[in-house]
């Protein structure tokens, strides 16, 4: 289980739970990264809570213990071919979990998501934790 791993929005909230299966998971990986994508869905859901200005304070906390990966023309790229391929086997899943995945292939990370659609995507290395 050891390894590099992309961490999808509903990982990183199972973590902030407390979820035996996702932190035990996070204890044994080698190198844990963010995809830029994900902490804007992170603190878009911490804007809309009761608790905005806590949960901001906890994902900024997340957020520095973790190296948070961009967008570029690689990842744009990347984002692409998975969506062709995806329109061409007629299996569209959300826009960001496209960039998303665009992220994990073009840095070579395992995904880490509880989302099954991210098996259509092809050469895209998954752990649900």
């Amino acid at each position: 289980m050891p390894g590099r791993y992309l961490l999808d929005t509903n990982v990183v909230i199972a973590i902030f739970a407390g979820e035996l299966p996702a932190t035990e998971a996070l204890g044994l990986a080698e190198e844990v990264f963010l995809p830029s994508i994900v902490l804007g869905e992170l603190l878009f859901g911490a804007l809309k809570s009761s608790r905005s200005a806590d949960n901001v304070s906890r994902i900024s906390d997340f957020t520095q213990a973790s190296v948070v990966l961009p967008c570029d023309a690689a990842t744009a790229y990347e984002y692409a071919v998975i969506k062709s391929q995806l329109q061409a086997k007629g299996q569209p899943i959300p826009e960001n979990d496209i960039w998303v995945a665009a992220i994990a292939r073009q840095f070579g990370l395992v995904l880490a998501s509880r989302d099954e659609h991210f098996a259509h995507i092809n050469h895209l290395q998954i752990e649900n934790w």
